[in-house]
């Protein structure tokens, strides 16, 4: 338009959609301590108290290395986000006649892993300590894979990898998750559902929005309702937190 080819902007006088934002039904604290208990039951049971107790968002959850893991401190660093692979044709010159990613001979056509994707969501967490010993027999169980994997091990550094150490596919931990709420007797919902399930917990728990910085996702400029959704405890309150996230989950209710 400003260059005269045009009249009028035609975006200008388009009709915005309505939009319509997403209703949210976070897990109740009974209903996560059944997952805990069928979750633990399964390899990479951790992946699931991860989800559950610290609100990663999947790529997050499945892009996390050991790298930024210290067990030893009690908190853990995210930086990493897991893509959804994507793949080509690898048969050359004979082709197959399938879609790239059914190829025999496929080959991988997009990164594994990027830096996550705003400054808000680089940040560190503190870990609960049943959490902390949940991990590090994970980390246990993992080397014993490598040793059975021997030669075919691909020593990647991701926490939650395949039985010969590469990376999880997205599509199939989302499949997990709905088999785990179906073995665990709990409702239906989305794997995005089980995020905000730490941001209730951390509420029922009496934080304040004011404490807490928005780094779970959003940008910093987001607005009220944005901060309320996606909330993240630094500094000295990182391991009170993490602590009393890890009593409300973990510790048996109290007998009248």
């Amino acid at each position: 338009m400003r260059r005269g080819h045009v009249p009028t902007n035609p975006a200008g006088i388009a009709k915005a959609p309505r939009l319509e934002e997403e209703e949210i039904e976070p897990y109740a604290i009974e209903e996560v301590q059944s997952l805990l208990v069928e979750g633990a039951k399964l390899r990479n049971s951790a992946r699931w108290v991860v989800a559950l107790a610290l609100g990663l968002r999947q790529g997050e959850a499945l892009g996390l290395h050991w790298e930024d893991v210290d067990l030893d401190a009690g908190c853990v660093r995210i930086r990493k986000n897991r893509l959804r692979p994507k793949y080509a044709h690898g048969c050359g010159s004979n082709p197959c006649g399938r879609k790239g990613g059914y190829c025999p001979q496929r080959a991988q056509a997009r990164r594994e892993h990027k830096s996550t994707k705003s400054r808000a969501g680089r940040r560190m967490i503190g870990l609960p300590d049943p959490l902390i010993k949940i991990l590090r027999r994970h980390q246990e169980a993992q080397k014993r894979e490598q040793i059975a994997a021997g030669a075919d091990w691909e020593g990647k550094g991701y926490v939650f990898a395949s039985p010969t150490g590469g990376p999880l596919s997205p599509n199939t931990d989302f499949h997990v998750w709905k088999r785990l709420l179906r073995d665990a007797g709990v409702r239906d919902g989305r794997l995005h559902d089980a995020r905000h399930t730490a941001a209730t917990s951390c509420c029922s728990l009496g934080f304040r929005t004011s404490s807490w910085t928005r780094s779970w996702g959003g940008n910093p400029g987001g607005a009220a309702r944005m901060r309320a959704r996606y909330m993240h405890i630094t500094g000295p309150m990182l391991r009170k937190v993490a602590q009393q996230v890890g009593d409300a989950l973990w510790e048996p209710p109290e007998s009248d």
